[in-house]
């Protein structure tokens, strides 16, 4: 399945921005909360952004792949949202305010797309049996 492939890039960026977290928390010594220090608090947003997005995505792609979309599209779909958080962690990071925008767009977009997919290529005539 091509969807696995934007899972683990999912997943390792999941795991870098708890990373980056982690690493903060230990160099600033802030066990809970964010210490009133700007770059844990970025850390945190971009980690928590992550986490409100990528595992919705992958769930859309999964079944998006699922219910028989072609390949081109699945990985349209999947490169446009880890690029999106990519753009958006390099923004944050950064302070530079396009790149977050243009990395949320990127991430709504795939977001939307797949929700389109989703509803083109689902099995609509299992969906209303009674039986």
């Amino acid at each position: 399945m091509v969807s696995a492939l934007y899972a683990v890039l999912g997943a390792l960026l999941l795991i870098k921005f708890s990373y980056d977290v982690v690493r903060l928390r230990r160099v600033y010594r802030v066990s809970y909360g964010d210490g009133g220090f700007t770059e844990l608090q970025s850390a945190i947003r971009v980690h928590g952004n992550a986490v409100e997005y990528i595992p919705v995505a992958i769930l859309l792609l999964l079944l998006m792949e699922m219910n028989g979309a072609e390949t081109w599209m699945v990985h349209i779909c999947g490169g446009l949202m880890i690029a999106g958080r990519l753009m958006h962690y390099y923004g944050f990071h950064n302070r530079l305010v396009r790149w977050r925008r243009l990395g949320m767009n990127a991430t709504w977009g795939a977001l939307l797309l797949m929700i389109v997919a989703n509803l083109r290529f689902m099995p609509w005539e299992l969906v209303f049996v009674l039986h």
